[in-house]
């Protein structure tokens, strides 16, 4: 999907996100699974946060994402930063050209946007056929909490002085899919531009993913609920740890 003029917001709108939380899970996680190189595929990577901060903790980092204004923000991060960091344009799901990675991941919800299940099945294909033997997996997605009680049927605003925004939620067509509605209103000047977006996700209950994941050659190590160990019937956030069987 083109992320249009989202990208140019996306860093404004993210300000919260749990960045620190996945930095240190990412590195936590390699060290406890003995991963010893440093290449990582940063898929969804959007406008390159995540990989820069990977890139100056010592990753060789190269990012994917399907979306032009997303990979142009990033790059001119990436320059800004001093981070020498690939970024490519590809499908998850039609991964080429790449020499194997030590670690993969997919963070901040970016497989929701995969809505079939086949072609989540497809990407862990891909992403398999990219990892070393000893490779490690990584990804999160919305919890079906989340898409039941604090999406669908749900608006959340916001009214600040260059930004505002408000995004409508929307139960979609097939089973746990939220539609995003968002209008945003930016300050250019005395004035503010309007920009819509329209953004469609969907996850699957657990068992799915790691039925999944087994079929496309992964171990399932682990689960983490909002970066705990603990299940919690409230998390917004399930993170996958899967490792290539061997």
């Amino acid at each position: 999907m083109a992320y249009q003029a989202f990208a140019y917001l996306y860093d404004k709108l993210m300000q919260d996100a749990p960045y620190d939380d996945w930095l240190k899970l990412t590195r936590r996680m390699a060290d406890q699974y003995g991963i010893s190189g440093n290449r990582l595929l940063d898929l969804a990577c959007g406008t390159g946060e995540l990989s820069i901060r990977l890139s100056k903790q010592g990753w060789n980092v190269s990012g994917v994402d399907l979306s032009d204004d997303m990979l142009a923000v990033a790059q001119e991060k990436a320059v800004h930063e001093k981070q020498i960091i690939d970024f490519f344009k590809q499908d998850m799901r039609q991964l080429t050209g790449f020499n194997p990675f030590d670690l993969i991941v997919i963070y901040c919800d970016s497989l929701n946007y995969l809505e079939a299940e086949e072609d989540v099945k497809r990407a862990f294909i891909n992403i398999h056929s990219f990892l070393k033997e000893d490779g490690l997996f990584m990804f999160d997605v919305h919890s079906t909490y989340k898409i039941r009680e604090l999406f669908i049927g749900q608006t959340y605003a916001s009214n600040d002085d260059d930004l505002s925004f408000i995004w409508q939620c929307y139960e979609g067509e097939t089973l746990l899919t939220v539609e995003h509605d968002l209008t945003f209103f930016v300050r250019e000047g005395n004035n503010y531009k309007r920009f819509d977006e329209t953004h469609i996700q969907r996850t699957f209950e657990e068992d799915v993913y790691e039925r999944l994941l087994n079929e496309t050659g992964f171990q399932l190590e682990g689960k983490l609920y909002d970066f705990q160990n603990n299940y919690s019937d409230n998390a917004e956030r399930v993170i996958f740890i899967a490792k290539k069987k061997i």
